[in-house]
């Protein structure tokens, strides 16, 4: 028979279809707060404790100079656990019911311009080799689709249609969205497939975005190229993938996309994740607004 531990892992892969390496955090998490509680409380089992004991293991965590961002993930995981404990009848009350998570930093991200887009885009336009052709629609496909590193890196070679401009992305938990592509970058789209099939060999067949050896590409790879690439037109501090995606958002809102339209393209499962991109927007607005007033003139 499964502990409620193990149980607690099938739930998240099979029920939540969270990632492999999510559940693995989550079950650490859980972990960790088991060895606290028996070191400090003596109590074998994690399912019969008071808010009190978790209260006493969150003022330990920052005590040991954990920042808040990281309990709160690690509250995340407990909070997860008993509702699922509490969902499998396991435990009648929920010790985290009424658990208020630490107090964060708001982190704002500062996307890239349009200028910074198009100086870039200038600069790699006559791109020459399989390197340069991917490393440029690897640019584009962030840019035009709004895509997460992780969607762009599992993309498959059988979900990209040239010829409906549309590609399908696996988004989190397992959730399939189909994002519209430019004919620009279908275009492009052709020409990397052209000098993919070039390629010497190929391992992983079955991903669309390979390594000149033939492998699919690797997260911290993803990462150094776009770092590298913007750093060429762009001083800020933070040029990520995740900051390309951030771009494309707020470029879309700040030329009248609504934003229902961009979650949808985002793959946000509530709005409330997309409002995050609005500040630029209101940022924008107000610029118009400003400008155009007869008021202020």
């Amino acid at each position: 028979m499964k502990t409620n531990k193990e149980a607690f892992n099938d739930y998240l892969l099979l029920e939540k279809k969270y990632s492999t390496h999510t559940a693995e955090a989550y079950l650490g998490d859980v972990l960790s707060f088991e060895v606290f509680n028996k070191a400090n409380f003596g109590q074998e089992d994690i399912e019969g404790v008071n808010y009190s004991q978790i209260r006493s293991w969150i003022v330990d965590l920052v005590d040991l100079g954990m920042s808040n961002v990281s309990v709160n993930r690690k509250m995340a995981s407990l909070k997860a656990f008993y509702k699922f404990l509490l969902k499998s009848k396991q435990i009648q009350v929920n010790p985290m019911l009424k658990h208020k998570s630490l107090k964060t930093p708001k982190i704002v991200q500062i996307p890239f311009s349009e200028k910074e887009l198009k100086d870039l885009l200038v600069q790699i336009d006559a791109p020459l080799g399989f390197e340069e052709v991917r490393d440029k629609l690897i640019v584009e496909m962030f840019y035009m689709t709004g895509m997460r590193r992780a969607e762009l890196i599992g993309l498959m070679i059988k979900n990209v249609d040239v010829y409906s401009n549309v590609v399908k992305v696996l988004g989190k938990r397992n959730k399939e969205r189909i994002i519209p592509i430019l004919p620009i970058v279908a275009d492009q789209l052709d020409s990397y497939m052209k000098e993919r099939e070039a390629l010497d060999e190929i391992v992983d067949l079955d991903y669309f975005f390979l390594s000149k050896k033939g492998l699919k590409l690797s997260e911290s790879f993803v990462y150094r190229l776009i770092n590298s690439y913007f750093s060429r037109v762009s001083e800020k501090v933070k040029k990520s993938p995740h900051v390309l995606r951030h771009t494309f958002a707020t470029h879309l809102l700040n030329n009248g996309a609504d934003l229902n339209s961009v979650k949808e393209l985002l793959g946000h499962s509530s709005l409330a994740s997309t409002q995050v991109y609005t500040h630029n927007s209101l940022a924008e607005l107000k610029k118009v607004y400003k400008d155009a007033h007869p008021r202020n003139k």
